[in-house]
């Protein structure tokens, strides 16, 4: 095994740091005398980055903040090229921010140095053309997901599946008793969860909607509990005021500061919007209803450049609709109400789709960074990177189900 000197990595938000740092100690494990530079944040500074600049340089969202900053982005992304090209190391890696770091990593790539890039973008989405200047970009992709592999296998672009670090965060068995028992909910009685969003824009589209549907639960099901946990003191606010209009739900509920992961573990189902909390829902072995609505302008231009015909990462980890979605006007509260209504009265069902997430958590439980750094390591030497195992971790879960079927 060569040794790998110097690696330059560049994050461009705290969940880049967060991943950045995890990445930068499994690589230190192997590679102790490894120097690190680039941009990072206190995670990968308190790993022994020289962070060229503030993490927060790069953390800019939204086309209007975007072209207020580009002239700085402009500087900074040269800054980097020049600072990489003097230091010579042994690989450059991009962490996520692909807008910013893929263009970086071409430069550095036509310069002459190895590149690769740390979670996918969502090209297989949307702008799917985008593929061939990723391809100029890196001499290879690591994914959190298998059919992210899949997507860049089928492109001839090299690419390792190296599972998701929230599937290492969370345990294969969870405590549901426990779960109860911290949040101070019944043992015995029926819970649902309800994450409306964490975005302002999220509870105002979804918030009565899911609200109003909770509330017709509870008039059929006189234990039932329900859990709603707040991002933040400003969607607390939000929450509590249409709660207020609400008096039987308002006794019904738990509203909680955070805790969204607790509140998954201690219910028996999970109605949320999409986004990653769906993904951690299925790491929670919790059967879900996910829903999404947002302005009409904005859906009528999304359903036009969306590739797929999921909107939820457990349904596009299988490619099938392993999880019912519910999207715009298909947003109703009697259609909730009907799907929430089943996974609440059939346990049979919520524990076979809980055996399924179980299985499935497993395949993306992988050790991500430790699996990052042998593709890395191949890279440096020139080796073929590692098996991804994507298709085959997908042709399992899909023997599985048949055979459970055939039962």
């Amino acid at each position: 095994m060569s040794k790998i000197a110097r690696v330059y990595i560049v994050a461009g938000e705290m969940s880049g740091d967060q991943l950045g740092a995890s990445l930068m100690r499994a690589l230190k494990a192997r590679h102790p005398q490894a120097e690190f530079r680039g941009i990072g944040g206190p995670g990968m500074m308190a790993e022994g980055i020289d962070s060229r600049f503030p993490l927060e340089t790069l953390s800019v969202m939204g086309l209007v903040e975007v072209l207020k900053h580009l002239p700085e982005l402009i500087r900074v992304r040269r800054a980097l090229r020049a600072d990489a090209l003097a230091w010579q190391p042994d690989i450059m890696i991009g962490i996520d921010a692909p807008d910013f770091n893929l263009g970086l990593e071409r430069q550095l790539r036509e310069a002459g140095l190895t590149t690769v890039h740390y979670v996918s973008p969502t090209v297989w989405a949307w702008r799917q053309g985008r593929v061939k200047g990723i391809a100029r970009s890196v001499d290879a992709m690591l994914t959190f997901l298998p059919f992210e592999a899949a997507f860049y296998e089928k492109h001839r672009l090299p690419v390792a599946f190296v599972g998701h670090p929230l599937a290492d965060e969370l345990p294969l068995a969870n405590d549901r008793a426990g779960a109860r028992a911290a949040l101070g909910l019944p043992a015995e009685d029926p819970v649902l969860a309800v994450l409306p969003g964490s975005r302002a824009n999220e509870i105002r589209f979804l918030g009565e909607t899911f609200l109003t549907a909770a509330e017709q639960l509870c008039h059929g099901r006189p234990t039932l509990k329900v859990v709603i946990p707040a991002a933040t003191p400003l969607r607390r606010q939000q929450l509590e005021a249409l709660l207020e209009q609400r008096p039987l739900l308002r006794d019904r509920v738990t509203l909680l500061d955070g805790q969204a992961r607790q509140a998954m573990v201690a219910s028996d189902a999970v109605l949320l919007a999409s986004g990653t909390a769906a993904l951690e829902a299925m790491l929670c072995h919790r059967t879900m209803l996910v829903g999404y609505r947002m302005a009409p302008l904005t859906y009528w231009l999304a359903s036009r450049m969306v590739k797929t015909p999921w909107i939820s990462l457990p349904n596009l980890i299988v490619q099938e609709s392993m999880v019912p979605e519910l999207v715009q006007d298909g947003l109703t509260v009697e259609a909730i109400v009907e799907h929430m209504g089943a996974m609440l009265d059939d346990v049979e069902a919520r524990a076979a789709l809980e055996q399924r997430f179980s299985a499935l958590h497993a395949g993306l439980q992988r050790n991500a960074s430790a699996r990052a750094v042998e593709a890395i390591e191949a890279l440096v030497e020139g080796r073929t990177l590692p098996d991804s195992v994507a298709s085959e971790m997908l042709e399992h879960d899909t023997v599985k189900q048949g055979n459970r079927s055939e039962t």
